[in-house]
């Protein structure tokens, strides 16, 4: 589930499950990040907003639904050609509405025989429920899910053919999780729901994909996709990993890019990283679009009909993903 930090606070006084946002001062000439200069490769937008599409083009990517079948069919047929280590772990969870969900997260690695390697990861179904849609007639449609979900897979789906072509010194995983965006309308959410959302990360750091499963530290991408997106430092990766958000947000920076990657506060956000930080206890952040002066804290159209490819941007889909292609090859190597 995703919260803003007013949630959060509120939800913390109810329950006590949730801290009080720490406020993380952090400057941009604090956060400043030396790294060896190395060739780095060209990310290639147009490749990114093609999986985007390609995505979208099947329907509501929601459990249970063709849509979901075949978009499964293509990511996993598609990475295979980047990559001979491709695995799908498959399962069964409940929904809030006890509705029996099956889920497959989808696992592609680079150099698996090595412990010295990152994790790169984003949701790949999309919302049943457009229940923040303006309009409450919508409340029971499925979302498009254009940003919220394909955005990130698609930028992750260059990422993974730009690592077939070079060769990089560390080892990758990209995991593209089921399951994180089923949880209850909010019309309908009783108690504590947060156990709903994130149900194929959460199935993935209990059960990795590796026994002892280990990373330096994990990047999710979640809403990577929306023109002129403003990416804030999220409580909860400054919690649990703020050197890794400062390392990213200072690659984003040096190669131009400080209009996306603001040094400002963001909201404490329940998204798939954090079972990875709590369970596996890899460090991890979440890379996501917030907006501290919009009512939800997130983009404009989240979890609404209007969540569709004509609202994915080319540019944003650019500076996401060279800024990871960027941490990822001046990532040290094996010596």
């Amino acid at each position: 589930m995703k919260y803003t930090s007013l949630f959060i606070v509120a939800l913390a006084l109810l329950t006590g499950s949730c801290n009080q946002p720490v406020k993380h001062e952090t400057s941009k000439q604090d956060s400043l990040v030396t790294r060896p200069r190395v060739a780095i490769p060209d990310f290639n937008a147009d490749s990114a907003y093609l999986s985007v599409k390609t995505q979208v083009d099947f329907g509501p990517r929601v459990p249970n639904t063709p849509a979901h079948d075949k978009c499964a069919a293509y990511l996993i047929s598609t990475l295979k050609t980047y990559t001979e280590h491709v695995t799908v772990q498959k399962g069964e969870v409940y929904a809030y509405n006890k509705t029996t969900l099956k889920f497959q997260n989808i696992i592609a690695s680079w150099k698996p025989e090595t412990n010295n390697r990152i994790l790169l990861c984003a949701h790949w179904d999309s919302r049943p429920y457009a229940d923040h849609d303006p309009d409450p007639k919508n409340w029971r449609k499925p979302v498009d899910g254009a940003n919220d979900g394909a955005s990130g897979v698609g930028v992750l789906m260059e990422v993974a053919r730009q690592l077939k072509l070079n060769i990089p010194g560390i080892g990758i995983d990209i995991i593209f999780f089921d399951v994180e965006d089923y949880g209850p309308p909010q019309d309908e959410t009783k108690g504590n729901s947060e156990h709903f959302w994130g149900q194929g990360s959460a199935y993935w750091a209990n059960n990795p994909h590796k026994t002892d499963y280990f990373a330096k530290y994990g990047i999710l991408l979640d809403m990577v996709g929306a023109k002129n997106a403003t990416f804030l430092m999220e409580g909860v990766s400054m919690q649990y990993a703020a050197d890794i958000v400062k390392l990213v947000w200072s690659a984003g920076n040096r190669i131009g890019y400080s209009s996306y990657f603001l040094y400002e506060n963001g909201g404490f956000i329940t998204d798939d990283h954090v079972p990875i930080n709590k369970i596996r206890n890899i460090p991890t952040i979440d890379l996501i679009h917030l907006d501290n002066n919009s009512e939800t804290g997130f983009f404009p159209y989240w979890h609404t009909v209007g969540d569709t490819f004509d609202k994915i941007d080319k540019n944003t889909l650019k500076v996401v993903g060279q800024t990871l292609l960027t941490v990822i090859f001046e990532e040290p190597g094996i010596n």
